[in-house]
């Protein structure tokens, strides 16, 4: 898939214009386009691109150029791991795009600067952030920046170890990008290689390490041929860490030299741990002078970052005390463990420190020192339970946030159905002019005509149909039996007044379904019908409206409208022709969508509307067809 696509090309010609191009404007506009694509792919050169375009915007008065520049080196020191620096680029661009940019830039902008805030593990920041993204794109929708958001918030739940919740925002994702209407950008492939290392974190985590490997290759597969390269040397670790997880040494040994040969990666930590895990696997393969000596550049990479990374200066020192046990060398042995401790108990990981007092009593049992070996060995269990206790503590936390991050989505959910219902009020109040005038009118001639048991008839049922519209719109549920009876009224007031016989109709439930007690969304079928009348039938002679309830399962009804009328693309004809009829229809059914939607997300449900157009042989349209797929609700005695 990704294996086509080069941008190679279209970096040297755009290198070859800068080189011939003189005009601080035009350079300004290359360095722009060059900067944007090397932030993934050459950081150095960037970064010397990036100086030259500060120096002459101090000089010259561009905004949008400006504005480009900080996104360009907030994306930069993001690659590079200066999170306090992308986060004050960030600052300035958004306030920067909140003047003068489009709504879908600013929230890319948003979107980006989530990534450095999930970097620093400023998870709530981080979800107000998304929470601004999606409201900015709520009425400006782009399928690309909504994969992004939803990655983003995939990694949010990764962080708090909710890896249900994560694994499938990260498929969503997926699927999102690679669906796109469009040729994927280099962009839309970085989220890609975030969304697979996630899905690779997530089967590490559960053990399935294979699928992991698998997972961090694709990752690997694809930086490799879109030469994305800033963070390449995290990937290879990943790979070989799967295999070093699989006992698979020699493929272990393979990525891990990957990692530490990268030259644009400049992560030096990735390399330290590459080092560290190469010394492992030749210690496995009982090859201790190359251990020895990958210990070595391991520890003195990371001392170099930081001198207080004792995470991992006690995983290289316990190491190398097993190593030198094996070789029979006590004191050197009781030295390293005796620094593991040390590092262990700063880093107060109870972990290491049972890991490490278990080894210590290993050592001793075969040196015969029993007494020693017993101390330790009550070590091992005092931090084994303390350990358990931290981890007791952090999935108590860990359920805290998705309790309350399930809540906060429930409740914004309610807040959006609430919302919806008044919508659905406001609409059953105004149904359709055209329905009511017609119907009256017609009630009108049946008056002036002295037909008065037909006036009065149909004055009866116009305004029982009225005041159910009104009393529904106040509900969320009632009887399958009242829907049906409110759409044998709608129907029958059409037929008879409005079309005057030129239009029938049929209502059929399949015999299992007990329409008195099931409970059903109020008024979820009626737009469709109406829909179906206005568009579908208004033109024609001999309409005809079939109404068809099935049960789909225990949970679901199925409700198939199906109408012989002029078809849907006639039907858009007509609407551009005469636009009253638009705006009705489009409220109509967007909003009855929206509710089904939310409605059928508490149940876990998918695919709630398919609109079917039904032709001849020849491509002629014989009307059309829709299938609702309606949640069966409990309903509500009082």
């Amino acid at each position: 898939m990704f294996g086509t696509i080069s941008y190679t090309d279209d970096f040297q010609q755009l290198e070859l214009k800068l080189q011939q191009q003189q005009d601080p404007l035009q350079r300004l506009l290359l360095i722009d386009q060059l900067t944007a694509r090397y932030a993934f792919t050459n950081i150095q050169r960037a970064e010397v691109l990036l100086q030259e375009q500060e120096r002459i915007l101090r000089n010259c008065d561009f905004p949008d150029f400006l504005l480009n520049y900080h996104l360009n080196v907030a994306n930069i020191e993001n690659q590079l791991y200066h999170y306090h620096s992308a986060e004050e680029h960030f600052t300035q661009a958004i306030e920067l795009l909140e003047e003068r940019g489009t709504i879908k830039q600013q929230a890319e902008a948003v979107i980006d600067y989530t990534g450095t805030l999930i970097n620093m593990e400023r998870m709530d920041e981080a979800t107000e952030m998304l929470e601004k993204a999606n409201r900015l794109l709520k009425h400006f929708p782009e399928r690309g920046l909504a994969a992004r958001i939803v990655c983003r918030e995939g990694f949010v739940y990764l962080h708090y170890a909710n890896y249900s919740g994560a694994i499938e925002l990260l498929l969503e994702a997926d699927k999102l990008i690679n669906t796109l209407d469009r040729p994927l950008e280099l962009k839309d492939y970085y989220f890609l290689t975030l969304i697979h290392s996630g899905l690779g974190k997530i089967y590490e985590r559960n053990d399935e390490h294979e699928k992991s490997v698998e997972a961090y290759r694709k990752v690997v597969r694809m930086c490799e041929s879109m030469q994305m390269r800033t963070r390449l040397a995290w990937h290879y670790l990943n790979v070989g860490n799967g295999y070093l997880a699989m006992s698979d040494l020699e493929s272990a040994r393979e990525y891990f030299h990957k990692a530490i040969n990268i030259g644009d990666d400049t992560s030096e930590r990735a390399k330290a741990s590459a080092y560290a895990n190469l010394g492992f696997c030749y210690y496995e393969e009982e090859r201790y002078e190359e251990a020895l000596e990958y210990f070595e550049r391991a520890e003195s990479i990371y001392q170099s970052i930081t001198a207080d990374d004792y995470y991992n200066l006690s995983i290289i020192e316990a190491w190398r005390g097993r190593l030198y046990s094996e070789l029979g060398k006590k004191e050197e042995t009781l030295e390293h463990f005796a620094l593991a401790y040390s590092y262990a108990s700063a880093a107060e990981d109870y972990r290491q420190l049972s890991n490490i007092s278990k080894d210590i009593a290993n050592f001793y049992a075969d040196q015969e020192d029993y007494k020693s070996a017993y101390e330790y060995q009550l070590l091992y269990n005092r931090f084994s339970e303390q350990y358990t206790e931290q981890v007791n503590k952090r999935k108590q936390v860990e359920l805290d946030v998705k309790y309350e991050a399930s809540k906060k989505k429930q409740e914004a959910e309610l807040l959006q159905l609430q919302a919806t219902r008044l919508q659905l009020k406001a609409l059953r109040a105004q149904m359709n002019p055209h329905f009511m005038y017609n119907a009256l009118n017609s009630i009108q001639n049946f008056i002036t005509s002295h037909d008065v048991s037909s006036a009065a008839k149909y004055l009866a049922k116009f305004a029982l149909l009225m005041r159910q519209s009104l009393e529904y719109s106040d509900l969320e549920i009632i009887s399958l039996e009242k829907e049906v009876q409110f759409l044998e009224d709608y129907l029958l007031i059409n037929q008879k007044l409005r079309f005057e016989d030129r239009m029938t109709y049929e209502i059929f439930l399949d015999d299992e379904i007990e329409e008195d007690i099931l409970g059903v969304p109020t008024m979820i079928v009626q737009p469709y019908v109406e829909n179906a009348i206005e568009h579908g039938l208004r033109s024609k002679k001999n309409g005809k409206v079939s109404v068809h309830y099935s049960l789909l399962d225990e949970d679901t009804i199925l409700c198939v409208v199906e109408d012989n009328g002029v078809g849907r693309e006639r039907a858009r004809q007509i609407r551009l022709q005469d636009s009253r009829y638009q705006n009705h229809r489009s409220k109509g059914t967007r909003i009855t969508e929206q509710r089904l939607q939310i409605l059928n997300n508490s149940k876990g449900k998918n695919g709630l509307v398919t609109t079917i157009d039904l032709k001849d042989k020849a491509g002629e349209s014989l009307g059309t067809r829709v299938e609702i797929k309606i949640p069966i609700m409990e309903i509500q005695v009082k």
